[in-house]
């Protein structure tokens, strides 16, 4: 008969830390806004670069 192998499992969660639980949900933009934010931000850094 095989001897058996005994391993060791940790108990609990002995200062293990669940990151999955802490996370939460980031308000959702839709990709236009941002697209168009960012588009809005080069068109007056233009317009300020060409009147200064």
């Amino acid at each position: 008969m095989a001897k058996q192998k005994k391993t060791r499992m940790p108990s609990g969660m002995a200062g293990l830390t669940r990151y999955d639980e802490e996370i939460k949900e980031a308000p959702k933009l839709d990709p236009k806004w941002v697209i168009g934010f960012a588009l809005g931000l080069v068109v007056i850094e233009l317009i300020l670069k060409f009147l200064g």
